[in-house]
C-alpha cells in the first residue's frame, strides 16, 4: 500500500528561481555562489551532476545570495528540487554553510526555503555528516540574535528536515507540502507499513504546533516582510506623552474586591484577542515547535505602538469554551521566552486565567513542573519584560507569567492562589464565604498596587465589558509607553516582584493579517 500524494505533488513544482522571484523585490537578488568544482568526483557521479545541471539550469541543489524583501536586505538559501531531488551533498552543504556564515558576519536575517529528499545517497556518510556544520552555522546565526525564517516546500524530508529546516524562529509551509522525517516510500520500505495519508502534510503539522502558518508562495513576500519588520525594524519615534485619566485612584473609591472578581468574569469583557486586534501588526506563532499546541495560550510577534515585542498570553475565549491552560500551553509560553531572549526583543506576558487545567492528563504531563520552569525561565530573562494582569489571575497558571520588570493591571483584575470559592472551601469548607475571602486576602488590583506588586493601574471608569474599545485603547497606550520606556534594556539579574517579592474577534481573523 502506498500513501496518496499531497495536493502540492500534483501541480508543477516551483523551482529555486521561481521562489526567489516570488519572495524578493524585483531585481534585488545577488548570488553568493561560486562554481562547483567537480574535478575530484567519480566519473559516473560527475556525469549525473552535469546531466542534472543541464536539465534544470542550476549547478547544485542549493542557491544562495542576498536580496531585499520590502526594501529590507536579507540573505537567502533556496533548494532546487529538480537537481537530484534537492538532495544535499558535500558541495551543497559547503555552499549553505558559507552563506549562513556570511549572513552572520553581515548581520543579515536569513530566509531559507528547502525542498529536498534529504541527504544525497550517492555520497553516503560524507554527505550525512555535512549536516553537522550546517546546523552549527545556523545555531551561531541564531546566537548572534539574527532572525532565521524557514519556509518548508514540497517535499522536505530526511536530513534536511532533521537539521537546518527545523531551526526557524518562524516556520511557514507550502499548502499541501509533504514534510516528514522519512518520505512515504522509504518509510514503507523500512517499516513495512505506510503512514496515514495526511500525517506528513503541512496542515497536520500546523495543527500539532510544528509550523506556525501555511502560506502559499504568492503570499510569502508579504508574510516574510512583516516578520522581518517586527523582528528587525527599529522602534518608531516615541510620541509625546498626553496626560490621560488618573491611574492612582483614591483608595476609598477602590471597587469592592468581590465585585472586581465578578466583573472579571463578565462574558463581554475584552481579552487578549481584542488586544491583539488593536496592535499595529500581529504574526501569531503556533505551539511549542515540538509537536504540541496549547490552545489556551497565544504566542505572537507583535508590533504595538511602534515597538516590536514577543507576546505570550492566556486566551480567555479559549478557556471559556473548554480549552484549559495545560502543560502544552506553558511550554508554548517558554518558547516565547526563548525567542525574546535570542532575538533581543522585549517580552509581554498577559495573565487572564480562571486557573490551570485540573485533570489526570495535566498531572501526568507535568503541569506543576512546567509552572516552575516558566517561572525559572522568566525571572532569568535578560531582555525587558512587561506583565499585564488583564482579568482573572487564579493559581499557579497565573503566577507562571507574572514576574516582570513592570506589572500593569486593569482596575477590575485580581490575583490569588485560588479563586475565592476555592479559598472559601479550604478555610470554611463551603463556598459561601467567597466574598469575605476576596476582601480579606488583598487580591484585587488596587490592593496589589498598594502592596507594591503592581506598578501601573489601567483605569476602568466604566467596566471594560461596557466600554471594550476604550479600555483596550487605554491598555495598549499604557503598554506601548512601558515598551518605549524600556527600549534597549537588558537585565543580568532576576526580576523582583513588588516590594515583598524577590527573584472577541474570531482568532482566525487575527493571524498573519495585513495592516
Amino acid at each position: 500500500m502506498t500513501t496518496s500524494a499531497p495536493p502540492a505533488a500534483r501541480t508543477a513544482r516551483p523551482g529555486a528561481r521561481d521562489v526567489l522571484a516570488a519572495v524578493l523585490d524585483p531585481g534585488s537578488f545577488r548570488s553568493w555562489d561560486a562554481p562547483v568544482d567537480l574535478s575530484g568526483a567519480d566519473p559516473a557521479y560527475r556525469r549525473r551532476l552535469l546531466d542534472a545541471e543541464a536539465r534544470c539550469g542550476a549547478d547544485e541543489s542549493i542557491l544562495t545570495g542576498a536580496g531585499t524583501v520590502a526594501g529590507r536586505r536579507v540573505a537567502v538559501a533556496v533548494s532546487e528540487f529538480a537537481f537530484l531531488a534537492g538532495s544535499v551533498g558535500s558541495a551543497a552543504a559547503a555552499r549553505l554553510v558559507n552563506a549562513v556564515r556570511r549572513a552572520t558576519a553581515e548581520r543579515l536575517p536569513l530566509l531559507v526555503a528547502p525542498a529536498s529528499g534529504g541527504t544525497r545517497m550517492q555520497e553516503g556518510t560524507a554527505a550525512f555528516l555535512a549536516m553537522v556544520p550546517v546546523t552549527a552555522a545556523v545555531a551561531d546565526h541564531r546566537a548572534a540574535g539574527l532572525p532565521f525564517l524557514v519556509h518548508l516546500r514540497h517535499p522536505t524530508t530526511g536530513g534536511v528536515l532533521a537539521s537546518w529546516a527545523s531551526l526557524g524562529h518562524v516556520t511557514t509551509a507550502e499548502p499541501g507540502a509533504l514534510v516528514g522525517f522519512l518520505g512515504p516510500r522509504v518509510q514503507e520500505a523500512l517499516s513495512g507499513a505506510a503512514l496515514p495519508a495526511q500525517v506528513q502534510t503541512a496542515e497536520n503539522l500546523l495543527r500539532h504546533g510544528l509550523v506556525d502558518a501555511v502560506v502559499p508562495l504568492h503570499r510569502l513576500r508579504s508574510v516574510a516582510g512583516r516578520a522581518l519588520a517586527v523582528l528587525g525594524d527599529p522602534p518608531a519615534p516615541v510620541p509625546p506623552r498626553v496626560p490621560g485619566p488618573a491611574v492612582e485612584p483614591d483608595p476609598a473609591a477602590a471597587p469592592d474586591p468581590w465585585r472586581v472578581v465578578q466583573r472579571s468574569r463578565e462574558p463581554g469583557r475584552p481579552g487578549l484577542r481584542e488586544v491583539l486586534a488593536a496592535a499595529d501588526d500581529v504574526l501569531p506563532l503556533r505551539g511549542t515547535g515540538q509537536g504540541e499546541s496549547g490552545g489556551a495560550l497565544l504566542l505572537a510577534l507583535v508590533r504595538l505602538r511602534g515597538t516590536s515585542c514577543v507576546l505570550v498570553g492566556q486566551d480567555r475565549y479559549a478557556q471559556a469554551h473548554g480549552t484549559a491552560l495545560g502543560p502544552a500551553g506553558l511550554r508554548t509560553a517558554r518558547r516565547g521566552m526563548r525567542l525574546a531572549e535570542e532575538l533581543g526583543l522585549p517580552l509581554v506576558t498577559v495573565v487572564d486565567t480562571p486557573g490551570a487545567e485540573l485533570s489526570a492528563a495535566a498531572e501526568e504531563q507535568g503541569l506543576a513542573g512546567e509552572i516552575a520552569r516558566c517561572l525559572a525561565d522568566l525571572v532569568r530573562l535578560r531582555t525587558r519584560t512587561v506583565s499585564v494582569l488583564l482579568g482573572a489571575g487564579a493559581g499557579g497558571g497565573a503566577l507562571a507569567l507574572l514576574p516582570a520588570d513592570r506589572v500593569l493591571a486593569a482596575s477590575h483584575s485580581w490575583l490569588a492562589p485560588l479563586p475565592p470559592e476555592g479559598a472559601s472551601a479550604v478555610v470554611h469548607r463551603d463556598t459561601a464565604h467567597a466574598p469575605e475571602l476576596a476582601r480579606s486576602q488583598g487580591i484585587d488590583a488596587s490592593a496589589l498596587r498598594r502592596a507594591g506588586f503592581v506598578d501601573v493601574l489601567v483605569p476602568e471608569p466604566r467596566d471594560a465589558a461596557e466600554d471594550p474599545e476604550g479600555f483596550v485603547q487605554r491598555l495598549c497606550d499604557a503598554l506601548g509607553a512601558e515598551l518605549a520606556a524600556g527600549r534597549g534594556q537588558r537585565h543580568p539579574t532576576p526580576r523582583r516582584l513588588g516590594r515583598h517579592g524577590t527573584t472577541p474577534p474570531d482568532l482566525e481573523e487575527i493571524p498573519w493579517r495585513t495592516t
